[in-house]
């Protein structure tokens, strides 16, 4: 990706200043204490404004709580499934064609993975039982069990930049950029059920309504937004953001489910949708090159990475604003990642550092600085807590 002047633009009645073009999430691609932060939002908080939740997607487990769609996720609640399950952090290296595996308690590489060609990815399937790593060039998903660690047959997947399911398990949803599909395949062979076409250009991140029923997606290249219905797999809105060069990456919907936000790299902050109505978004800055977005284990917080500036912004959902910035030592490029089992530690890729940061939840603080392969992209801690999983580096409800 070239770099691209940034110009003024009106965003939501602000100005933003214009800044150096960062390389997109996709360059590559294209070239034993619970959380000790705040005590988790009570049943009595959120009866007051209990939102009602149309009927789910057909096959989509129960919403456990229709205020908080994060619930099944709290510190240690590990789904039976994985319980057993090594903890592990697996860090996709796009220009090593390699998964480094890290243990979480020692900050020690343990083991390296030969995988395809520029994994971008490792995603845990649906039923939590393997982890995928998303071989993009390679044209392959390569299979990882997470109770050994041992990789298996790769399976002819094309253009896997990115992957997700469906929230009842039918469907495996590949986010082929450079083809310029969704395509849906079936969950488990992976064999493909419908391929979705889309006129925008860099489809790569997405999340699902509370209901299951739809689901956002952005599109890198050309800076726009989708919404797609789960169950028709069709394409049923189209926007494009509001900011010249835009490059919308990650996706995470709200835990009340009346927002979904998107972080965007070139705009350099969060937009923040009403997923129903499909109106044009507002804008919320964050810090240069905002990349990914993490929810704490107790609902209350989303972790932003800011990679063009390698720090981490934090947003209070209660309080509806930023309240912290947490910047790394000597710098770096935070990108993707996730969440420690136990909420205590966020972990992210160094993009163009070669390397991965812990940094401790409750102080910010880096707790450790790990070098692995090169180009590491989504990164995977697992396991982690859910009863089921979304895709991309670990979305669980």
């Amino acid at each position: 990706m070239r770099p691209t002047p940034l110009t003024r633009a009106l965003v939501t009645g602000a100005a933003l200043a214009a800044l150096a073009a960062l390389a997109g999430c996709g360059s590559q691609h294209h070239a034993d204490e619970a959380l000790g932060t705040k005590a988790a939002l009570q049943p009595q908080e959120q009866k007051k404004q209990q939102p009602q939740v149309s009927k789910g997607l057909p096959g989509m487990p129960p919403v456990l709580d229709p205020a908080d769609v994060y619930a099944a996720d709290r510190p240690n609640q590990l789904s039976p499934v994985v319980r057993d399950f090594p903890s592990r952090v697996y860090v996709p290296n796009t220009g090593s064609n390699s998964v480094s595996v890290i243990d979480p308690k020692t900050y020690q590489v343990v083991e390296t993975i030969p995988v395809g060609v520029q994994p971008q990815h490792v995603v845990p399937s649906w039923d939590l039982k393997t982890l995928w790593v998303n071989n993009d060039r390679g044209n392959t998903l390569t299979p990882i069990d997470p109770r050994t660690g041992k990789a298996g047959k790769p399976v002819d997947v094309h253009d896997p930049y990115n992957l997700y399911f469906t929230p009842n398990g039918r469907y495996a949803i590949v986010m082929a950029s450079l083809d310029r599909q969704l395509v849906f395949r079936d969950a488990h062979t992976m064999k493909t059920v419908k391929a979705v076409p889309v006129s925008c250009y860099g489809v790569n991140h997405a999340d699902f309504s509370t209901d299951g029923r739809y689901f956002i997606v952005s599109c890198e290249f050309s800076g726009e937004l989708l919404k797609v219905d789960t169950e028709k797999m069709k394409v049923i809105g189209q926007q494009k953001l509001p900011f010249h060069g835009s490059m919308p990456q990650d996706v995470k919907i709200s835990p009340d489910g009346k927002r979904f936000y998107i972080a965007d790299m070139m705009a350099n902050g969060m937009w923040v949708l009403n997923g129903d109505t499909f109106a044009k978004p507002d804008f919320l800055p964050t810090g240069k090159g905002c990349h990914g977005l993490y929810i704490s284990r107790d609902s209350r917080e989303m972790y932003i990475s800011n990679r063009g500036e390698g720090s981490i912004s934090i947003f209070d959902f209660t309080k509806n604003r930023l309240t912290k910035k947490w910047h790394l030592p000597n710098g770096g490029s935070p990108d993707m990642g996730g969440v420690s089992a136990d909420g205590k530690v966020l972990w992210l890729s160094g993009r163009y550092n070669s390397e991965v940061y812990a940094i401790d939840t409750r102080t910010g603080t880096q707790l450790a600085r790990i070098k692995v392969g090169g180009g590491p992209h989504g990164l995977a801690v697992y396991p982690q807590p859910g009863r089921y999983s979304l895709g991309h580096t670990g979305i669980f409800r």
